[in-house]
């Protein structure tokens, strides 16, 4: 007993050691950014701590850059990459990815569209054919078309329309948002679904993918004076195309409250508060980072302690901080409430906690606790080639991938000024979208059982 203690004490030491270590160094001085003689953007970073390699193609367009009526469209594209090229035909893409052992798969938000294989170091070839291929060759066939719509169109059934609380969601960003596209879901509204042609997918295909629009990233064991002669190689040729304009419409200061509810079959009552707030560079950022770590982050947050122990008022509850945004989006709240509560009541108590924050100074040992545990988990978040890859491109997407070296500094920097003050400008009525989720009974009078999670912004 006392060895094995001794050993997890030890492993314990040298896992700190390693944290103090990553954090220290930070990611700026390992990754190398250049360019291809097309300008397409390439970001490495070498690691040689297991003999496997990420290859991750990012496309800035998602969900924001679509329009009016044509909403779910690069979700849709998503799909059709799949389909296949002049040289890989229909299903064979994932069929040669496994066949050398690896994963792929891609993903969708409203900023942004990635896709990646996860292979052993010595077959990255395989990712780099494969995808400067798709980049350029893709064949985009109606048939094809007309099988992947009804996929997202079921898939849309099955994630939101019979998920209550996915629906909670899509309309708390519909009223928050009225001019951005922010306010329209990813998967797209059912009747644009119905509605897009194989001629919007092609055009939306020639606009957005090419390298004019697009980076690569490439986290694992590998040496950068090989590979980058390889990525050249395979992309150099494709023609840069022209960058799209990245400009949307902002969302005007809100004036007012604005509330909706959804009275849809469900087990529980739930309540979500959206709140407008800045996104990166913003300095306050980094400040409702730390102000949702206060209410949600562990056992010990207020919201757990006081919604789900104390006053038994909820059965989960939370807080969200939209970071690494493209454009400033919602601080959210979400409590359900627990069998026999009524959502008022969840939803008095959650402002009695943001009032907490805007009256009373957070004590020193409260927020160094916070901080160490936002640290940690931004450290521990990287335990992965896959997401440290995840983490340089999703902060590249908003501004840079160095500003993920800035994550803990700034996290250390907040005192409990700013969390009163950020928390008296932003977490105010006036700044406030509510969406409330009131269950419908049967015939028996019973609430209907609960559709599946609620499932995140990033969807495949």
């Amino acid at each position: 007993m006392i060895r094995r203690a001794m050993n997890a004490t030890l492993c314990l030491f040298l896992l700190a050691a390693w944290v103090s270590t990553a954090a220290s160094q930070g990611l700026r001085q390992q990754v190398l950014e250049t360019s291809l003689s097309n300008g397409l953007k390439v970001i490495l970073l070498e690691n040689h701590k297991a003999p496997v390699v990420t290859f991750q193609v990012w496309y800035r367009v998602g969900a924001r850059n679509e329009q009016y009526t044509k909403t779910g469209l690069s979700h849709v594209l998503e799909h059709m990459m799949f389909k296949g090229t002049k040289k890989v035909g229909p299903g064979e893409f994932a069929r040669i990815v496994q066949e050398n052992g690896g994963q792929d798969n891609a993903f969708t938000s409203s900023d942004y569209t990635a896709y990646f294989e996860n292979l052993s170091s010595d077959r990255i070839d395989v990712a780099l054919e494969l995808e400067s291929d798709r980049m350029r060759n893709l064949v985009l066939r109606d048939e094809d078309f007309q099988t992947e719509r009804s996929v997202v169109i079921e898939e849309r059934r099955l994630r939101t329309d019979d998920n209550p609380k996915a629906v909670l969601m899509e309309q708390l960003e519909a009223i928050a948002f009225q001019i951005h596209p922010y306010r329209w879901p990813v998967i797209g509204w059912m009747q644009d679904l119905t509605r897009l042609t194989l001629d919007d997918l092609k055009q939306h295909y020639q606009r957005f993918y090419h390298p004019g629009n697009a980076f690569l990233v490439v986290v694992g064991d590998f040496k950068r004076e090989e590979l980058l002669p390889r990525i050249e190689r395979y992309f150099g040729g494709t023609p840069k195309g022209v960058p799209p304009d990245q400009m949307v419409p902002q969302e005007a200061p809100q004036q007012g409250e604005r509330r909706v509810s959804l009275h849809k079959e469900a087990q529980l009552a739930s309540v979500v508060m959206g709140y407008h707030v800045p996104n990166l560079p913003h300095p306050d950022a980094y400040v409702l980072e730390v102000v949702a770590a206060l209410l949600s982050a562990g056992e010990s947050s207020r919201l757990q302690m006081n919604l789900v122990r104390a006053k038994e008022l909820a059965l989960v509850a939370g807080a969200d901080n939209a970071l690494v945004s493209k454009d400033p989006n919602l601080f959210t709240i979400a409590a359900d409430a627990l069998p026999g509560k009524d959502a008022a009541e969840v939803e008095k108590a959650i402002n009695i906690e943001v009032e907490r924050l805007q009256e009373e100074m957070v004590g020193e040992r409260e927020l160094e606790k916070v901080k160490n545990s936002l640290e940690s988990g931004f450290i521990y978040s990287q335990d992965s080639f896959f997401a440290q890859a995840m983490l340089l491109a999703q902060h590249e997407i908003v501004s840079s991938w160095r500003a993920v070296d800035e994550y803990v500094p700034s996290v250390r920097k907040v005192k409990a000024e700013d969390v009163q003050r950020v928390a008296r400008q932003y977490l105010v009525p006036e700044n406030r979208t509510v969406a409330v989720l009131v269950p419908k009974v049967t015939g028996k009078g019973a609430p209907q059982p609960p559709g599946p999670a609620l499932p995140e912004r990033v969807i495949r």
